[in-house]
């Protein structure tokens, strides 16, 4: 009898190298020189990427800190990915 495996992908997204984030929430692309503001949790979500976090473990984090449902921070979360995505601050477009 065999053993089926599923395996899950983790997805590690990235910021572009070039990105500049201060620690009060600016961020900076020197590349199109753009400049944003984000609210307090949205720099943390920046800085917990520059960290090399994947996904699941920041949702993880941030559903254990803040009091909030999984689908809810979730959703939340994966709309703020989708916005760096569209400013193209992430790595190769991801």
């Amino acid at each position: 009898m065999a053993e089926s495996i599923t395996l899950e992908k983790t997805v590690i997204m990235s910021l572009r190298k070039n990105i500049a984030v201060s620690d009060s929430g600016f961020v900076f692309d020197p590349s199109s020189g753009e400049s944003y503001s984000l609210n307090p949790i949205g720099t943390e979500i920046v800085k917990l990427l520059q960290q090399g976090r994947s996904n699941e473990d920041i949702i993880r984090d941030l559903t254990g800190k803040y009091d909030v449902d999984d689908a809810t921070l979730e959703r939340y979360y994966y709309d703020f990915i989708g916005m760096l995505k569209q400013f193209n601050l992430l790595e190769n477009g991801e």
